[in-house]
């Protein structure tokens, strides 16, 4: 299920997964269903039509829903594609009735036949997806997933896979225990980090990202010393702290402000706030936003935090980013609601921390400097892009971004939410081509031997550096062996935190 399994080899786990059939497989494909190549069909009921109407297996819907058949899901989401999906008229064609659509598991069915027709015809889509609603609910209101409050960084799919750890959430079982940022994975339960078996990889992808909540899982991992450490942990509810690291440097030329931020979820709205507010109060003539492991989240929040960067001069009257939809979405295209302004107050919204309408603080500057890495996706990229758009230098010290220029909107059918791709985000100028992501202005790799925010860790330090001398140091100045060896280029995460939404 590509909702949950995204594992080391997610592949194989997958194939796993699609063995049995069995299920509720319903009446054969209605009209033309399976026609979807061309753009559409005229003979696509509308979604609305079959909506919340769910198969009686299907145990994330509402029992009172579950009057209906996996085939009146399956014919819901063929609707809801053809209406929505930016690239609808790409949608290939796809046999309802193959064995992966009908499992007796009916979210894993249901994720089967999405995937088919997003991905099977559209090798530019590697981004659609599905989430228990449930769960998404959860993440992006409250920030809360099922884990340990570590965020893992994966080096290769293959072994040797060099599982290491980014950060740590704090006050989660991972801190608790002394996990600290550079560890190496060993082993979980046994099972080594470069197990290639069955067994062992549906294991690593059970612990690293959907552990049992309650379950006691034993890791061994190397610290930065080379010593091996034994750790049991409890899965838990884990909530997330997107906005971390807060500090200023004194430099010889001005104080440099620097703060790391993961997640555009709704509790990072209120500590933004509070990071830009106690930055307003120091006089800093730069700030580093280290957005090298954020994918993304909410859109308006990285409006947010555009303004709060560039000011209301500069931002007054522009627009942070306009959504271009598919042809067949007139009104959207049309709607001015869907011109995001850089917002210059508090949302209020339940889970963000904050008052409705309250101004947002701003520090007025001309240039920011962004710490990035493939890692850094959607929203986060929304924020340069928007930035760029109104003249603010924006300098990237690190790797090229990931490149997704699109956006969703969360769209529940039977308890289980459905994320095709709707629209591309363009900025004040009109620019949204960049699906091959942002490059560098500097190179510098992720330095796992230092801790987040230190003026010495690699990333920071070019950063520093081309703020001092206006030029990026040569390879040898950049970054120190060690820091080269631990140069990762892949989060491991779920495609819900590498997302532009809309709220």
């Amino acid at each position: 299920m590509k909702n949950k399994v995204l594992g080391l080899l997610a592949a194989a786990v997958l194939a796993a997964g699609c063995g049995g059939g069995g299920g509720d497989a319903g009446t054969p494909p209605f009209g033309n269903e399976s026609s979807g190549g061309g753009g559409g069909s005229g003979s696509l009921p509308a979604s609305s039509t079959l909506a919340q109407q769910c198969s009686p297996n299907n145990p994330l819907a509402p029992s009172a829903n579950r009057t209906a058949s996996l085939d009146t899901e399956r014919r819901w989401i063929r609707s809801y594609v053809d209406e929505a999906y930016l690239w609808y008229r790409d949608v290939p064609t796809v046999d309802a009735t193959r064995p992966e659509f009908n499992l007796a598991d009916v979210p894993v069915a249901l994720d089967n036949y999405f995937v088919a027709l997003t991905e099977e015809g559209v090798a530019r889509d590697r981004f659609s997806f599905t989430y228990p609603t449930a769960e998404w609910q959860a993440l992006s209101q409250s920030g809360i997933v099922a884990g340990f409050g570590a965020e893992w960084l994966l080096g290769s799919a293959t072994p040797p896979r060099n599982i290491r750890i980014a950060y740590v959430d704090p006050l989660t079982p991972a801190a608790t225990a002394g996990l600290t940022r550079g560890m190496t994975l060993v082993s979980v339960d046994g099972f080594s980090a470069d197990d290639n078996t069955s067994a062992g990889i549906a294991r690593l992808n059970e612990a690293l990202f959907s552990p049992t909540n309650g379950q006691s899982y034993s890791f061994v991992l190397r610290d930065l010393l080379g010593v091996n450490r034994t750790v049991a942990m409890n899965a838990a509810q884990i909530t997330k702290t997107p906005v971390q690291n807060l500090r200023t440097i004194d430099t010889p030329s001005g104080r440099v402000g620097y703060m790391s931020f993961h997640d555009h979820i709704a509790p990072a709205e209120g500590q933004l706030v509070a990071a830009f507010q106690s930055l307003a109060g120091q006089n800093i003539t730069d700030l580093v936003l280290d957005l090298r492991y954020n994918g993304g989240g909410y859109l308006y929040i990285a409006s947010q935090v555009g303004y709060m960067v560039a000011g209301s001069t500069r931002t007054g009257g522009r627009t942070f980013e306009r959504l271009l939809f598919n042809d067949k979405r007139t009104a959207d295209n049309n709607d001015p609601d869907n011109n995001t302004p850089f917002y210059n107050v508090t949302s209020g919204f339940t889970g963000s921390g904050t008052t409705a309408n309250q101004p947002l603080p701003q520090l007025t500057l001309n240039r920011l400097f962004v710490l990035a890495s493939p890692g850094t996706c959607s929203a986060s990229e929304a924020i340069v892009n928007g930035l760029r758009g109104i003249g603010v230098e924006v300098v990237l010290i690190g790797g090229t971004t990931c490149g997704k220029p699109y956006g969703f909107t969360a769209r529940d059918n039977c308890g289980l939410s459905y994320f095709p791709i709707e629209f591309q985000g363009v900025n004040d100028q009109g620019f949204g081509d960049y699906a091959s992501g942002f490059a560098a202005t500097c190179a510098a790799s992720d330095d796992l031997t230092r801790a987040l925010g230190d003026s010495s860790e690699g990333m920071l330090a070019v950063a520093l550096s081309r703020r001092a001398n206006g030029s990026c140091p040569t390879a040898s100045d950049r970054e120190s062996p060690q820091a080269r060896a631990g140069a990762l280029d892949r989060v491991l995460r779920h495609p819900a935190r590498e997302s532009k939404i809309l709220r």
